[in-house]
């Protein structure tokens, strides 16, 4: 059910991804300004992941899920009735409450409920809510959308995430507060250099792949002979992958994740850049696109459980550092790509990503046994 809960907030997340188009002619806004409902929940879920837990303080995670969950099926209501998109950025406003809620608190659950050597298989499957998202959720959105619109893609997302509230109230044991969280803690935790460079890390490789990746069906639209129907079909083989990838990833860093996550910008990096000169042929754009989706797929679970090894004191408030820095980089990303979509166009947009991607593979880091490593 954990899985579930972070399938349904990064369903939601992505969902305009795989709408881009129809959603910003329905509304009559260009895909750049479209964009901005992938950009403003990730700033909003930067701030709300570390000041959640501080917030809710000793109230029980089985709660704060459920009522995260009611939330989110509200916004997508809302987004669903919208009618101009400036009410579609106030359910996203939403949105970034509940994904910056859902990852801070969720993210660090799997090894609560099954501690010990286990917590890195459990961490993996919580995250691999993820990487199903990307091969149901925003596959399928582009699908029924296509069919039915883009509205009718947010009300299915409704009753999404009605659903996961419901199981998570029945499912999950209680799950007081282990300590409350505070905002001391935060700067205790960057002081920590080891911290530092991680989230340096994440930001890096999110920042990059989502400046690419948010723009991805302008990009794949230019192939020759690609449809509504074959997007559709390649993100599905992009998600298959990722969910592959997480748990390859998750089984990788269960031993070493800092040098996980090196290998995964390196990989990513390469990969978006390459898919520049690739984007005349419909076969190289789909394999490129699959190992996209397998190298990414890693990254979640990597750089949680990277983090938690720096910060074993303070998981929650690791997590919520985390989960801070991802969205903001997925803001950062998404509003990046959407002015170099709406400039130099879909080229520009692989270049700057890859490079990004590429540039995380070189921060400095220590490997877990303690040893200092180079780039």
């Amino acid at each position: 059910m954990l899985a579930g809960a972070t399938f349904a907030v990064v369903t939601t997340e992505m969902l305009p991804v795989g709408l881009l188009t129809s959603l910003g002619a329905g509304l009559d806004v260009s895909a750049g300004t479209a964009g901005l409902a992938v950009t403003l929940p990730g700033l909003v879920a930067a701030v709300a992941a570390p000041l959640l837990p501080v917030a809710v303080r000793r109230a029980d995670r089985r709660t704060v899920l459920c009522a995260l969950l009611l939330l989110l099926a509200a916004a997508n209501l809302l987004t669903a009735l919208a009618p101009a998109f400036p009410v579609v950025l106030l359910a996203r406003l939403l949105v970034g409450v509940c994904m910056g809620g859902v990852w801070a608190v969720a993210a660090g659950l799997g090894a609560r409920l099954l501690p010990g050597p286990s917590a890195g298989r459990a961490t993996a499957l919580v995250f691999s809510g993820i990487a199903v998202a990307s091969v149901l959720g925003v596959p399928a959105g582009t699908f029924l959308g296509a069919a039915a619109g883009w509205r009718t893609a947010f009300a299915a997302m409704t009753g999404c995430a009605l659903l996961v509230a419901a199981g998570l109230a029945v499912v999950l044991p209680p799950l007081p507060a282990e300590g409350a969280v505070r905002l001391g803690t935060f700067p205790r935790l960057l002081g920590a250099a080891r911290v530092r460079w991680l989230l340096v890390t994440i930001a890096l490789l999110v920042t990059g792949h989502f400046a690419a990746y948010t723009y991805v069906r302008p990009v794949l639209e230019r192939v020759p002979g690609t449809g509504p129907g074959l997007v559709g079909t390649l993100l599905l083989g992009y998600g298959l992958a990722g969910v592959a990838g997480n748990f390859a990833g998750g089984a990788l860093a269960a031993r070493r994740p800092r040098r996980a996550l090196r290998l995964i910008a390196t990989v990513l990096g390469a990969v978006v850049v390459l898919l520049a000169p690739a984007g005349r042929s419909a076969a190289g754009s789909a394999a490129l696109l699959l190992v996209w989706g397998l190298a990414y797929g890693g990254v979640s679970v990597s750089g949680q459980r990277a983090l938690t090894a720096a910060a074993p004191t303070a998981p929650e408030a690791a997590s919520a550092l985390f989960a801070g820095v991802f969205n903001a980089a997925i803001a950062l990303g998404a509003l990046a790509g959407g002015r170099l979509a709406d400039g130099p166009g879909p080229t520009a947009v692989l270049l700057t990503g890859g490079v990004l991607a590429g540039l995380a593979a070189l921060t400095p880091g220590r490997d877990e046994r303690g040893a200092a490593t180079s780039p």
